[in-house]
This record gives structure tokens, sequence and C-alpha cells, in this order.
């Protein structure tokens, strides 16, 4: 571990709370965070979390997403000053289901804190913005909140070709016009993907995530053939909504007959490398891991 990584972590074998969301990156760093000796104490979000994480942490329990007050109140008693949050919250279900957010339950801390926004409208509703609260209502009850990158920065993509195929001539062309659309659609706070061919845009990611974004493009495109772009939004909190692949990605790309997958290095995290490269190369998938001085130069 770096000492710059050192630096922002209170203790390096301290007690962690992680907050735990859809997917296997939680388990990951869960995992993680054990074999550096830590203590890992666990809120999973309902309907979200793989409960694994059970026989991984010291303690475990499963909160409703709009619990806060509930969340924050099973760390203090467990001592735990520092936490991190990993895995994919499925934003439309908040939001947009048929009760909007009052669905979920909200507790009354996570009523006082969203008041703001959800009552008065005074804020919009982008993943920055509703992160950005629940991060500072943790703040308030002496919690700090880490990226989980600094517990496993080996998750985070290498630069350059990762499988045997590279990108061909007319496809570094569409990396090149399709990362200046996503780090514009990142900007706004809109998504983290693209899908072109030709250099003219399929699909543009928004609330409905990555893979449904890859699988409408395979609707849009049937011929298949087209090229994905994910990258870290300009202005990037690594605390949350880190651009993050795995093997449901490669599934998707399948699935919908894309050729190339582009993302950006140092900023992407890669859940289970070795057979997301393995699967990408089976079925002729490239997969490059770029940044701005590279971009044009993908292989």
């Amino acid at each position: 571990m770096s000492s710059k990584i050192e630096s922002r972590i209170h203790n390096p074998k301290s007690k962690i709370g992680l907050v735990a969301g859809w997917g296997r990156y939680p388990l990951v760093v869960a995992q993680a965070l054990k074999a550096q000796g830590h203590e890992v104490h666990c809120v999973g979000l309902r309907n979200h979390v793989d409960e694994a994480l059970r026989n991984v942490c010291d303690s475990f329990t499963i909160r409703g997403v709009a619990r806060l007050g509930s969340h924050i109140r099973f760390f203090r008693r467990r001592g735990v000053k520092q936490v991190t949050m990993a895995g994919k919250v499925f934003k439309h279900k908040i939001l947009f289901g048929r009760l909007g957010w009052l669905s979920l339950v909200p507790d009354l801390r996570t009523i006082r804190a969203f008041f703001p926004m959800f009552i008065l409208g005074k804020n919009n509703r982008s993943d920055d913005t509703l992160l950005t609260v629940v991060v500072d209502e943790y703040a308030r009850s002496g919690i700090t909140m880490a990226p989980a990158t600094d517990f496993a920065p080996n998750l985070l993509a290498r630069p350059g070709q990762l499988t045997r195929r590279g990108p061909t001539a007319a496809e570094e062309r569409d990396i090149e016009f399709g990362w200046s659309l996503a780090k514009a659609i990142g900007r706004l706070d809109i998504g983290q993907s693209v899908a072109v061919k030709g250099r003219a845009p399929i699909a543009v990611e928004a609330i409905e995530g990555t893979d449904a974004c890859i699988r409408r493009s395979g609707e849009l495109c049937p011929q298949g053939g087209f090229t994905v772009v994910k990258v870290a939004k300009p202005q990037q909190d690594m605390r949350f909504d880190v651009p993050t692949i795995g093997m449901g990605t490669i599934q998707s790309l399948i699935a919908a007959r894309a050729a190339v997958l582009a993302i950006e290095a140092h900023k992407t995290i890669i859940v289970d490398e070795p057979d997301v490269v393995s699967l990408a190369n089976q079925h002729g998938i490239a997969i490059v891991s770029l940044t701005a001085a590279t971009l044009s130069k993908p292989t």
C-alpha cells in the first residue's frame, strides 16, 4: 500500500464500514479489507446486496437504502470511524417507483437530509448531488467516507490493450469520437458510457446503467460491431459512482454483438479481470484501457 493511500486511512488495521450495493465489487472490497487485517462491518442495501458478504464480514446487516439513520447507528455502535461504498444502486427504482422515494419508507434522518431536494426542490437529483448528501450526513456523525479503491487499488484498470485483439483503425476513430461524447455527458452528470459506430452515436447511458445501455444499443444496431466507451466524469469523486466493469458487462457486449470496449485507465474498476479478458477473447471483443494522453494510440 502506497504512503499516499495510507495517509487517507486513519489506521491501516482499523475498523472499516462497508455500504454494499449490487454486484461482486462489494465482495471483492470486503475480501481485500480482511486480507489487510481490517475488521469489516457491512450494511448491505436491501434488494441489492449479495448475502455472501455475511460470511466475509465481522458483522453484517441488511437495511433499506433510505434508512440512513439506521446505517449510521449500525456503524457508530461498532466504533467505525471510516466507511466506504461499493456496488451499484438502482437509482431508477429509488426515484421512480410507483410511490417515488416514499415507497422506500425513509427514516427521519433520511427525510431531514433530503428534504431540501425532494420536498423543496432546491437541488437536482443527479448522482453526485444525491451521494454528496449521504457523505455529508456521515461526516456530521464523525464518520468519513473513503474511496473503496484506496483499499483495493489493484482493481483499477492499467493502461494498454487488455485483450489479444486491438481496435481497427475505424474503431480507433470511434473510440476518439465516443470519448469526447462520454466526457460531455459525464460533465453534466448524466452517465458514463456511450455506444457509437462510424462516428455516429447509437445510445447514451442515463439512469438505466451501462448494461442496459449496451443492450439497447444492440437493439438499435442489430448489425452489431459497435464500440462502447466508458469513462470517469471530469469531476469524478472517487468515493462513489466510480466506473466499473465486470463479467456482466462482457455478457451484455456479447448479447448486443458489440466489438470494442474502451475504458479510462486508472479511473475504472475491473472486477474479476482475468475472467473478463478471457471471455472477451473468446468472443473477439477488443478491450483497451486509455488515458487522455494515449487516446490517439489505443493499441
